[in-house]
Order: structure tokens, then sequence, then C-alpha cells
């Protein structure tokens, strides 16, 4: 029996997926391969966004750090839902395949997501002063009474998740009409109809290299570079909800 080699089992593996996501549907008649189109749904064609800040000018968190946390969890999750995409199209064609191992991939296109969407409104929401102004301080004293108030809630929310992992979100609740600051274990559990107005990861990723397990510091270095101009432009689209 003729052994195959790791280099050609990847090779294989490779092949099977670039098939999946060309979606090749034969050759016509002048030799030309024609590729089927994939559904929006299955496209796969997912792009990371850079860094919107120099990441050497933040306070309190690294250049090293937070360009690891975008190239490696942020930018994973992204290159990890092409995938999921591409695997999905395949799938959809395999009318024997068991209801429950769909469902595990709709559980990863689900995780990947909601990493891609909280990851970029964390990293958006960073890159500024720390000094809340303008009409999401407003909202934030009709809601809690005082920045301060709002501020040790939120902070507190926070390191409720310290040495774990999750994410805490000050939100606007669409259906409600109400703002609050919610705790979120994973990237798949946020209250639903939630427009998120500012995103701070919790994830141990987003702090151990400068921290360790001190997550509080971490949490106090990131209020200190929240940009308040991208919160008020998230509070003013509220408005118009």
């Amino acid at each position: 029996m003729n052994k195959i080699t790791r280099r050609e089992a990847l090779t294989g593996i490779l092949a099977t997926g670039a098939a999946a996501l060309v979606g090749s549907s034969g050759v016509n008649a002048e030799g030309v391969v024609q590729t089927e189109t994939l559904a929006p749904a299955f496209a796969g064609k997912h792009v990371a966004k850079n860094l919107p800040f120099n990441p050497a000018k933040l306070t309190g968190i690294s250049e090293k750090l937070i360009t690891s946390h975008h190239d490696n969890n942020y930018v994973g999750a992204v290159k990890a839902l092409n995938v999921v995409e591409a695997k999905l199209a395949a799938l959809m064609k395999d009318k024997d395949l068991p209801v429950y191992m769909y469902g595990d991939l709709k559980r990863q296109e689900l995780i990947r997501t909601g990493s891609i969407v909280l990851h970029e409104k964390y990293f958006a929401n960073l890159g500024g002063n720390g000094k809340a102004d303008g009409n999401a301080l407003k909202t934030i004293t009709a809601n809690w009474g005082s920045y301060e108030a709002w501020e040790a809630e939120f902070k507190r929310t926070g390191n409720a998740l310290g040495g774990g992992s999750g994410w805490t979100v000050f939100a606007y609740n669409c259906h409600t009409k109400e703002f609050h600051n919610y705790w979120s274990s994973d990237h798949t559990n946020s209250a639903p109809f939630t427009m998120p107005l500012l995103v701070l990861d919790m994830y141990e990723h987003a702090y151990q290299m400068d921290y360790g397990s001190a997550n509080a510091k971490y949490v106090d270095a990131f209020m200190a570079n929240v940009n308040w101009e991208e919160v008020n432009k998230r509070v003013e689209m509220c408005a118009k909800m």
C-alpha cells in the first residue's frame, strides 16, 4: 500500500477547500471553466479592517499587545468565518449529512461573527483621550445620574469577567428603549436588539501580556484610551432609530 505523505495530505485538503470556495461546475464547450456563484450568505469574502489608530500611542496598553490582539485574535476570526462559510456552502449539497454536524458549523458561524463584530467595535472605540463629552456624556448622566456612577458600574461589570472571558458593553436596547451596561460571557451572549455604544474586551488575550492577572489595571487603562468621539457617533445613531 502506498503511503501518503503529510504534504500530499495537506495539499489534498487545501484543494478540497479551494473547490468549495470556487464552486466549480464544469467546463463548457469552449473549454472554459465555469464556476458557480456562491450566495452572499456563503461567499466567505470577509476582510479584516486595519487598526483605526496608532497602536504605539495608547496609554498603558502596549503596541505589542494591541497588535497581537488585532493580528491574531481578530484577524484569526475573520479567516475562520470565511472557512466556515465555504464549508457550509459545500455541505448544503450533502442531503445525507446529519443535522447535528451542520449545527456544529452554524455554531462556529455565530461565534466567529460575534467575535468579528465585537472586536471591530472594540478597536474603533480606542485611540482617544478617555474624556467623555457630547451626547454620550449627556446620555450617561441622564440614565445613571452622573458619569462617575456609570463608570463605576461599567468597570465593576468588566472586572467581574476578569480571569475568564467575555465582554462588557454599554449599549442601547432598541426594543426596551433603554441604556444599560451589559455583561456577556462570550461572543454569542448579548441582550437581543442591542446596539453597542462602548465595547470592552475582557478576554485574557486583551490584557494578559501587559498586566498578567491584574485585569483591573487593564480596565483602568482601557478607560484612559476610550475614543468618545466614536461613542458619540454611535449614540447619535440611536437618536435616529
